[in-house]
């Protein structure tokens, strides 16, 4: 291709009316739209920030509070169609997201925010498509030159946003395109809200299937089963023996890289473990607190970050595990899975544990004080977990939907839209 020339610019598949129309184009930002820049003042409006991978969250939920203070007046009027970048980098948007507010009428912007409204002609929905795809942190990455200020946002200026050239085709062809991925994005979220439902329905039948709180039976039990004997009920540490491991030491490397798994709380997540991230010797297992637990034993996380501590999880692999978590080893009449789901249930219940004589985390003491209740028949124990089990397939299941539903969602936008290396600079 000569230097004269300039590939077209047009995406790998178009919609049959259109695939003899015009290439794109690649207007910049600032001339497909007008900034808005009206001022709060006197109003009483909803003061908001904006979340990434969430969009327009009130300032009261997000932060506890609100957090506009004396800048209030000086806050931006967003209106329903309007768009805002917040320059914010975060993990899904390192050059910061931008979201067009829908269905809140009015609210107010911090004035930090670039609030801006397309100009006729283009829109909405296939402009939000193009920032749920990052086609403008793309572009942002080379303004980017010293990292955050002291405020967490970007050094990108309004300018540099207002550059940002997006690949645009005709008003019929840009409304073919919106409606298209906008009716699979509605699709997923029905998905979602479709897992929502079932986690509750799971959580709901849980609380019914085990004793709650204070209580020695549960309220429902299996037509079978009604006529047996009540629950044993005993604090956990009388039932169980529980121990916890341990972490060699990180300066020795032939403690580490070894066949033996390796367990830290951020595996322990309400299912089954069958890998490890990080694996230890033979060596490191007998020169450390570290001990191996056989296959069926229940890990507490005692301790971690933000929801972690009070975690649940089943091995389901031989493996040691790090001082941060608790382990209840098997015993031979009750089944490892009813210990698991009895105890998963129980979430918020050993959480608040970590609340008593002032301290934040769990502890093997607490942990053994924990009252248990289960049914002296194996049998009953087995179809409670069989139960929940199901439920389990058919949420994974949904997960895997959606999963599948998103993949198959980017792969048609990549379609789409031109590849991005095709926007002139």
């Amino acid at each position: 291709m000569s230097g004269n020339e300039k590939q077209q610019l047009v995406p790998r598949l178009r919609f049959p009316e259109f695939k003899n129309t015009a290439e794109w184009q690649s207007p910049t930002l600032g001339e497909v739209s007008e900034p808005v820049e009206e001022r709060v003042g006197e109003r009483k409006l909803t003061p908001v920030s904006i979340s990434a991978g969430i969009g327009f969250v009130p300032q009261a939920e997000k932060f506890g509070r609100d957090i506009s203070g004396s800048q209030y007046k000086l806050y931006t009027v967003v209106r329903d169609g309007d768009f805002v970048y917040n320059k914010g980098n975060s993990l899904k948007f390192p050059q910061g997201c931008v979201y067009d507010l829908q269905g809140w009428g009015e609210v107010a912007a911090p004035n930090v925010f670039i609030c801006f409204r397309l100009k006729n002609g283009y829109e909405n929905g296939f402009y939000r498509q193009c920032f749920e795809r990052n086609t403008h942190g793309i572009q942002l990455r080379k303004h980017i030159t010293s990292g955050a200020r002291s405020n967490g946002l970007l050094n990108i200026s309004k300018e540099a946003f207002y550059s940002v050239a997006i690949p645009v085709p005709s008003h019929a062809e840009q409304q073919k395109i919106a409606d298209c991925l906008s009716s699979l994005d509605a699709l997923i979220a029905a998905e979602i809200q479709k897992l929502g439902t079932l986690k509750t329905h799971k959580k709901g039948l849980m609380q019914q299937l085990f004793p709650r709180e204070g209580e020695t039976v549960p309220r429902l039990r299996f037509p079978e089963f009604r006529d047996d004997d009540g629950w044993e009920s005993d604090l956990l540490g009388n039932i169980f023996d529980t121990t916890s491991g341990g972490t060699p030491s990180r300066s020795t490397k032939e403690y580490w890289d070894g066949y033996i798994p390796w367990i830290t709380t951020s595996l322990v997540n309400f299912g089954i473990i069958t890998h490890a991230d990080e694996f230890i010797s033979e060596a490191g297992l007998k020169n450390s607190a570290a001990k191996l637990f056989p296959r069926g034993t229940v890990l507490i996380a005692m301790y971690g970050q933000g929801k972690t501590r009070g975690q649940v999880a089943l091995l389901g692999i031989e493996a040691a595990t790090n001082q941060a978590c608790a382990a209840i080893l098997p015993r031979k009449e009750i089944d490892p899975n009813f210990v698991f789901l009895n105890l998963a249930s129980r979430y918020d219940e050993i959480r608040q544990l970590s609340n008593s004589g002032g301290q934040e985390n769990l502890s093997q003491g607490l942990i053994r004080e924990l009252s248990f209740s289960y049914p002296l028949n194996p049998a009953e124990q087995q179809k409670i977990t069989a139960c929940l089990t199901s439920v389990d397939n058919v949420i994974n299941a949904q997960v895997q939907k959606i999963e599948t539903l998103i993949s198959n969602k980017n792969g048609l936008t990549q379609q789409l839209f031109p590849f991005l290396g095709e926007v002139s600079s």
